[in-house]
């Protein structure tokens, strides 16, 4: 019968899902800034280099007589995208990559050899469209499914670059291009160069031609707050709607590199960004509600006076896949806490199914290169951005279901979610929190437990809930259902358990 009454559900949400409002007589009308400020959007990263690739023998690698992913490859999965709940894909970097230097057989995505083009690797090879023309089919095939399209802005050249124009990179005292931190294969560009904005400018200029809908500007920070607030100014008087996303955090506080300029997540959004990161993604170093809490109110307090929004950092391409941190529970937790708080969804492609990146082959040496890399780099556990490699996914059917099933309940409470008060609630134990979502005809309740070891008997004050008050587990879940008394929730939760009640009044 759950199953049953699952599916019923399930279909209710898709049947009653957005329309298509933003194709008008056959003509995409952008609104990415407006849903992402009202924490509307539902994100989702990929690689095209990898997102369709067909790995035929199974060995992980694309080999040079498999075809990797591409643009028009790429079509096929966007129904299945769709169904998923997905109304945003951020594109890492579309641009061509550096050879020289690198690190792994393809070449970091993040390794940009030139802002005018688009990477080669990801042109189809037996179709006559010319890349561009596939790349914007690929984003109009995005906009028939109501699907808006965020492209990724490198923040550093590759060597390759460098040999070409070195007056676009900082210099040590040497003469030599600045690696930031340990990232060997890029070098830090010169900003205060007139030459590095106007190359800016036309990748803005290539991108809004493709159809793209936003930016997300990697490890933004690096770049002053003039020319931000300059680049996004251009780019508004083209398209008020053009929505910015910059990879900053608050939580921090120095430069990747002493030549590098550090521009903080605050100064970032005065410039014109309409969002960040946050620092969601410590939550798997998070043991008390108190933390989780402190984080969903410091951005509450940045959305309510600046109108500006975050989304859901807990897990990117940057971070260990949650399955190797703490299983397939905390994918389900971090998959509701997108659903629920206020805070646009954002997950990497392979989450939904649970894959943990940990390729058999991740820093052997390669049979095939393109690159001045004989290795397979990889970082143990991470989205694979540095080879011709398979398609992510996993095989975890039940972290599956609720990735729809909390994108579907997401997409169905919308309207309601982006206006909800968040009101945390007092809980029995510091490792469980618990916070309310309400209306004026229902509550959103969720309960969680952020011990991974330790189950724990929890109770929750709540105003207003008695014996008789009606309620929905919106997980289906529970073999042992939760007691509501006068002023009460009280139920146990396994550890690391999520529980999500919509309670009637």
């Amino acid at each position: 019968m759950k199953k049953i009454f699952l599916g019923l559900l399930i279909a209710l949400f898709i049947t009653t899902g957005s329309a298509n409002a933003q194709m008008i007589n056959g003509k995409w009308h952008n609104d990415l800034r407006s849903l992402f400020l009202q924490n509307k959007s539902i994100i989702y990263a990929i690689n095209i280099r990898t997102f369709n690739a067909k790995d035929t023998n199974r060995n992980e690698l694309i080999d040079p007589d498999e075809e990797s992913g591409n643009f028009l490859n790429a079509i096929e999965r966007l129904d299945e995208v769709k169904d998923m709940g997905i109304n945003t894909l951020h594109i890492l970097p579309i641009t061509p990559i550096g050879k020289l230097k690198a690190l792994g057989t393809a070449g970091s995505v993040y390794a940009l050899s030139d802002f005018t083009k688009i990477n080669p690797q990801l042109k189809a090879p037996d179709s006559t469209l010319s890349l561009n023309e596939q790349a914007k089919k690929f984003i109009d095939e995005c906009h028939k499914r109501n699907i808006r399209v965020i492209i990724d802005l490198p923040s550093c050249g590759a060597y390759d670059l460098f040999m070409t124009h070195p007056e676009y990179f900082v210099k040590d005292d040497s003469g030599q291009p600045i690696i930031p931190l340990d990232w060997t294969d890029i070098r830090i560009f010169n900003t205060s160069d007139e030459d590095v904005y106007n190359q800016h400018i036309e990748f803005v200029n290539m991108i809004m031609a493709l159809g793209a809908d936003g930016i997300r500007a990697d490890v933004a920070t690096m770049r002053p707050y003039a020319f931000w607030q300059n680049l996004i100014k251009y780019t508004r008087e083209k398209d008020a709607e053009f929505m910015f996303l910059a990879e900053a955090s608050n939580a921090w506080v120095d430069a990747p590199s002493k030549y590098a300029p550090f521009t903080t997540y605050d100064k970032l959004l005065n410039a014109g960004f309409d969002g960040y990161y946050g620092d969601f993604f410590n939550l798997k170093n998070w043991t008390t509600s108190k933390e989780l809490f402190n984080s969903v109110n410091f951005n509450q307090k940045i959305h309510n006076t600046q109108n500006k929004s975050v989304i859901g950092s807990f897990t990117t391409h940057d971070e260990t896949s949650p399955i190797l941190i703490k299983g397939a529970d905390f994918s389900k937790m971090i998959i509701w806490l997108n659903a629920t708080l206020p805070l646009n969804s954002y997950f990497v492609d392979g989450f939904q199914t649970g894959d943990d990146y940990d390729y058999c082959w991740a820093n052997k040496k390669a049979e095939h290169t393109y690159t001045d890399d004989e290795y397979y780099f990889n970082h143990k556990g991470k989205f694979d951005l540095f080879n011709f490699s398979r398609r992510p996914g996993g095989t975890d059917k039940s972290i599956y279901n609720e990735f729809v099933m909390a994108n579907r309940f997401k997409e169905y409470y919308m309207d309601e979610l982006s206006v909800m008060k968040f009101e945390p609630l007092k809980t029995s134990h510091k490792s469980v929190f618990a916070y309310a979502r309400t209306n004026g005809d229902y509550t959103i309740v969720v309960i969680g437990n952020l011990d991974f070891k330790t189950p724990v008997k929890a109770s929750v004050k709540i105003s207003g809930v008695n014996s008789k008050t009606k309620y929905m587990d919106m997980r289906l879940n529970r073999d042992i259902a939760p007691v509501l008394q006068k002023g009460k929730i009280t139920l146990d939760l396994i550890p690391g358990d999520i529980q999500v009640l919509k309670i009637k009044g």
